[in-house]
Parts: C-alpha cells; structure tokens; sequence
C-alpha cells in the first residue's frame, strides 16, 4: 500500500510503499477514500524536517541537554550514532482520516464491515485503528466533510475547557483551519466572536458566519477587542495560533475582562507576565488535543472507554459531536475545502506547503473494493537458496534500531525478513540494512524454510508467545529480554522446546556476559565461590509508560534486572538457589524501580543486585564489583575494568561494549555451523524464575526458594 511519510534526517516528504497493517484486537481495519491534510501541524514537521542540525538542535534544548548528559556517561561516538539513528526514523503524516471498514479485530462490537467512519489513521491507503478512535459518519455527511472531524475535535476541546456561556463574548487569535472551526462552533454555542488573523481571506470567510473580524495589520487588537465590549474586556480567548512570539499570550491577557479565560489550543512563546495575570486574577489552561482519553494508552489502544456519567466529553465522543455538528449544519465545513487532490499527486500539496494558502487540502485515495492490501513488500531481489544464517527480526524498535541491527552488521547473517506492526519503522530498516522483505505478519518468516533464525524484539508481553510458535515451527529463536513475564508463560516455553526437534535453540538478551569486561573477570577470579555487586542506575521512566504495566512490560524488576541475575550466574558458574528482595517506600508496588535483590547461589556464592531510578543521569548506567579470595575486579559501566590483587591484570580499557556485538556473531556463527546453545537453557529458566521469585519475596516479605 501506498503512505506518505516524512524524514527528519532529509526533510524530504515521500509517498512510501509498506505493507498493509493487519487488524488488531480492538481495531478495525479501514481502506482510505478521503484523508484531510492539517497545513498547520504537517507545515511544521516538514519544516523541521528540512532545517539543518543546528536549527534542529536550537528547536529541542531539552534533547540537547539529553545528548551532552549521553556523552558523559556513554562517550562521544555512541551517542551520535544514537541521534543520527533517531534522525533517521521516518515519520507518517496525517491524522484526519475517513475510509470504509473492510476488517473488525477481536472485542470490536461497534463497527461491521462496511461501515463508513472517521478516525485519526495517517495518510496511507489502509489503517488499522483502535476503537475509541474511531467513530461512525452519518448518512448525510460526505467524506470530503468527514475528514474534519478530528481537527474539529481539537477546537472542540478548547471549546470545553473554556466553557463558555450564552452571550460571552470571545476571541479566537490564529483563523487557521482549528480557528475557523472554533469560530463556527462557538457562534453555535450563542458566544460573540471576534476572530484575529492577518489573513484576509481567511476573515472574509468567517465574516460569512458571524464572525467579527480584525486584521492586527490594520491596528491594535486589544483596543478593538474593548471597544466590542464597551470597555469590559473580552470573556475568554482561545488561542490557535501557530507562531514563536510571546507577543500574543501578553495581548491575550491585556484584552481579557478580569477573571477572564484563557485557552491554548496552538504553540506560541509562553513567556508571562505576571502582572498581567495577576492583576486581572486570570486563568490560563493548555488544551490537550481531542479530549479526555488522549495519550492514555488504557482508553486508546485497549478500549477501556471512561464512564459517560462521569465523564462526559472523550475524545471518541468529541469526534461523534462534531460529525453531529456537521450533520445538522451547525458546523459548515465544506467551503473551507480549498482543493482535493489524488494520493498520488500528494506533491502539489508538500511541495510548496511553507508558502500556501489553502485552508483545508483534502487527499483523494483510490476506492475499488476489490483493492487487497499487501502484507508484505519486497525491498530487494535477494536470494537466499542454500545459505545458512537467514534471519527474520520481529520488532522494528528502539532496540532493534539503534543496538541489534548495528550489532549483527558483518556477522554474516542473511536478511531476509523486517516484521513491524506498521509497516512504516520495518521498511526503512529493511533499505537500511538491505533485508529483501518487509511485512506486518510476523507468521510469514515462520512459514518460510529459509529463515534459520527469528529475533524477537517486540513489547514484553509478545515475547513468550512468539518464543513457542518460532520454536514449534523448529527453528532457531532470539528473543530479547525477558522471555516471560509469569510462571505460566514460562512453562509454554519449557513444554515448546521440550517438544522442538534437537537443533532448535533458545537464547536470551542476556549480552552483558558477552562483553569483553564480563569474559575478562570470569578468567581471572577462578571457580571458588564469589561475592557480586551489581549496581544499575536505571535512570527514571514516568510511570504511565508500559514497562511498568507487569502485564506487558512485567515492570523494571522482571524486564531489566534479569540482566544481572544470568551475569551474577555467569560469574559463579552456578544457579540461584533463593531470592530476596526488598524495595524503596513504606509499601512498594510489585513493579518497583528502586530495589535491593539479594542472591544465595547453589555454589555457596552471593550476589546483590542495587537496581535503582532515583539517580543521576550523569553518573555511569552500570557498575559490577566482583569479590573473591582476596581480590576485586571492577567493572565500570563496561568501559573500564580494573583489577585489584591479580597478577598480571591491573586494567582493561574499551569503546562503551555492553556486549551485543560478541554475542550475535557467537549466535550466527552456531546457527550456521551448529553447536550448542550460547547460554544452557537450564540457566536461561533459573534467571528467568528468579526475577519472578524476587517479586514474590517483596510481596510475601521472606526469601523465595526456586525450585
């Protein structure tokens, strides 16, 4: 299928062929007729896009600040390697679509196929959305009118906030394509609106609804807006305006009445004066986007939808007002629409869209129903017939970007599959890299008796399904870590591979025993049991991020620390016997980030484990202390190893190596040629049940045997 895309590292904005998405649990798959291009917000990627580095890099100082600490704890060149890779990424553009329902996901009960609808899918031929994104078009809505729905849900929710009252009076600052609907729904509303803009154009056409126009050009806003009010001052504004100055929050606040309201919808300078908020005593209030339900990934992407009684406005509902407003022509929609234009001419719009005056550009897809989405593409005309080594990645993310795929380059592998959810971070990886093909089903590399190997790097929560299905189609499987996230899960993978043929392995991201630092202190402490610290300073992740969900990240314990339990058991060359845990708090949560693990190992050695995220950035990630018979070795964030009481060994120094380099050129090198697995698969499940064990100790208060 067919999807625009934009390129943060070129600025160029591109119509990309991908694969088809498939239907999710709680989407619905739609073929695209119409999609709405937002000129204000896209005008604003392509540009960023197109500016050089030091532009980027003056628009985003809080990045700044990020990479200068990245420097200091990772060193220089990793650290440009990681911003030029996040350059890298392909952006997909558009979020005002409408299309037909051609697939209904698991739990979807609302949509049929057939049904037409609005959502806020990208500019791409076919999208699969989440249901609470979704939302059914009246009969006598057109989908040319449709596709305003969810920029109208944005003025909408400005609206809300604002709560204005029959007869106020309000000011719309910015008569762009959200300020002319604002405009409109606010009239609608019985609210008198005076609309600024220094387009003329634009304030003629609102003029048509009653709106009050005024072009800053022609004089001083605020002494119009007070004599449109016999001197009281404005009773709200809502702000639309796209523009870097701090000029406009200020005028904002001098036109206001006292006790006045304040909206931000758009992105402006916000530097206040607090005498003029102060003075006045009033209130200012950013708008978030649709409404209610916004970034929670509870409502978006699992349906969990908020009570109406309680909450009456989501950003669901706000789409189905404004198709409602349409419907009833309360809201006039269609002689903003400047020009309608085929997918395939997208360029008329994106290539001069710093200098254009169009309103509301509206994209036109092709709408044969007989159109049967691809789910896989091919990149290159590679052949892989008689080769060892094939591999096909699950996961397009962070860390098959910017670690996996950097890592297995010269490893002799062959590149055959990318599977990603969208299609759109797969196929870039896969021209990067050159991998012949990209596909959003990841049962296709399963199928295929070329592919040796999978890698699996998807969310959590996948790995242990995906893990068994690789493993009963016999083939060899990575997965990054953790492999499970429960006992039950576990147990899947035991019976799978108990029931693989002989050849299939199973290995873990376990890379940390791979690196030159971890192989260098296991030759020279020797096989006599041993004392380990291992200290990770985690760093802090909000926690409305899904690694702290324990059913799909399993939370920092289980998804991150179990990377010290398998190095601790590397050291000792033995298995943990029991577990304790405690946590940071009077009463700590199951997916705590700030804890103390300690380890009994069966070989009489110890091991504790500080995993804290309460700590500098700017001090090392990662830091392992290994006592034994009188000597230490001490690792320092993988770059410096020193050793104290070792003869012939006082220090080893390295380029920031955590160790993925080693081991996916041992894992490649014994898919090919065969050989046991990279880490027995006995110590695989220990440190798997020992993460989960450490969670119990915390919840029961005692130490937890593994058995």
């Amino acid at each position: 299928m067919k999807q625009i895309i934009q390129s943060f590292k070129t600025g160029e904005t591109i119509l990309e062929e991908i694969p088809a998405p498939q239907v999710r649990k709680g989407a619905v798959l739609i073929q695209t007729t119409r999609s709405l291009v937002s000129l204000g917000t896209e005008r604003m990627l392509v540009e960023f896009g197109k500016s050089n580095l030091l532009s980027k890099a003056r628009q985003q100082p809080d990045k700044v600040k990020q990479v200068l600490d990245k420097i200091k704890t990772d060193g220089l060149m990793p650290t440009l390697e990681a911003v030029f890779n996040k350059l890298g990424e392909p952006l997909p553009l558009g979020y005002c679509n409408v299309g037909r329902v051609i697939a209904v996901g698991e739990g979807v009960n609302e949509f049929k196929v057939g049904d037409r609808v609005a959502s806020n899918g990208q500019h791409a031929e076919f999208v699969s959305i989440p249901k609470n994104l979704v939302a059914h078009i009246p009969d006598n809505v057109s989908d040319e009118e449709a596709t305003f729905t969810v920029i109208g849900s944005i003025g909408l929710q400005g609206i809300r906030l604002l709560n204005p009252t029959l007869g106020e009076t309000v000011v719309v600052i910015g008569m762009g394509l959200i300020g002319l609907i604002t405009a409109q729904l606010l009239i609608a509303n019985g609210c008198k609106v005076v609309g600024v803009d220094i387009d003329e154009e634009k304030l003629s056409l609102s003029k048509k609804w009653g709106v009050i126009p005024f072009n800053p050009k022609n004089g001083d806003p605020i002494k119009f807006v007070e004599a449109q009010t016999q001197g009281i001052g404005c009773d709200g504004v809502i702000i639309t305006a796209s523009a870097k100055t701090d000029e406009i929050i200020s005028q904002a606040a001098k036109m206001s009445r006292k006790r006045g309201r304040i909206i931000l919808v758009g992105v402006i300078g916000l530097n206040l004066s607090r005498a003029e908020f102060y003075e006045k005593e009033l209130s200012f209030q950013v708008s978030c986007s649709y409404g209610p339900g916004r970034y929670d990934e509870n409502y978006e992407q699992r349906g969990q939808d908020y009570p109406l009684p309680f909450v009456r406005w989501t950003e669901k509902r706000n789409f189905e007002a404004i198709l409602q407003a349409i419907s009833s022509h309360k809201l006039l929609v269609r002689e903003m629409i400047t020009e309608l234009v085929p997918l395939a001419d997208f360029n008329v719009i994106y290539g001069d869209i710093g200098s254009r005056r169009s309103i509301a550009s509206i994209l036109k897809y092709n709408e044969d129903t007989n159109l049967n989405p691809s789910e896989t593409v091919a990149i290159t005309n590679s052949s892989f017939k008689g080769s060892k080594g094939i591999i096909g990645i699950i996961g397009s993310g962070n860390f098959t970007k910017m670690t996996m795929l950097p890592a297995l380059k010269n490893s002799g592998a062959g590149y055959k599959y990318i599977a990603s959810a969208g299609g759109v971070s797969g196929t870039a990886l896969a021209k990067k890299y050159g991998f012949a093909l990209s596909t959003t089903n990841y049962r296709e590399i399963l199928k295929d008796d070329e592919v040796d190997l999978v890698l699996i790097t998807t969310r959590h929560d996948k790995h242990a399904a995906m893990a068994q299905e690789v493993l009963q189609a016999n083939k060899h499987v990575f997965v990054e870590k953790p492999l499970a996230l429960n006992n039950d899960q576990l147990n899947g993978i035991i019976a799978a591979k108990q029931n693989a043929s002989g050849h299939s392995t199973l290995t873990i991201g376990f890379n940390r025993r791979f690196s030159p630092h971890s192989v260098k202190v296991k030759n020279i402490i020797g096989n006599a049991p041993i004392n380990v610290i291992a200290t990770m300073n985690a760093g802090f992740i909000p926690d409305n991020v899904w690694v702290h969900d324990m059913n799909v990240g399993g939370g920092r314990i289980i998804g991150e620390a179990c990377h010290f339990i398998d190095l601790i058991t590397y050291f000792t060359g033995s298995k943990v016997k029991s577990v304790c845990m405690n946590a940071m708090g009077v009463n700590p949560n199951e997916n705590t980030d700030n804890a103390s693990i300690l380890l009994k190992y069966e070989n009489g050695s110890t091991g504790v484990i500080n995993y804290f995220a309460n700590g500098s950035k700017a001090y090392a990630k990662e830091r392992i202390e290994v006592y034994t018979q009188e000597r230490t070795a001490i690792i320092d964030n993988f770059r410096i190893t020193t050793g104290y009481g070792f003869k012939g060994f006082s220090k080893l120094k390295t380029s920031l190596d955590k160790g993925h380099k080693n081991q996916f050129q041992l894992l490649i090198d014994r898919v090919k040629n065969g050989g046991e697995a990279l880490i027995p698969f006995d110590e695989l499940i220990n440190t798997t049940k020992a993460s989960f064990a450490a969670i119990s100790s915390l919840k029961e208060g005692k130490w937890i045997d593994i058995i």
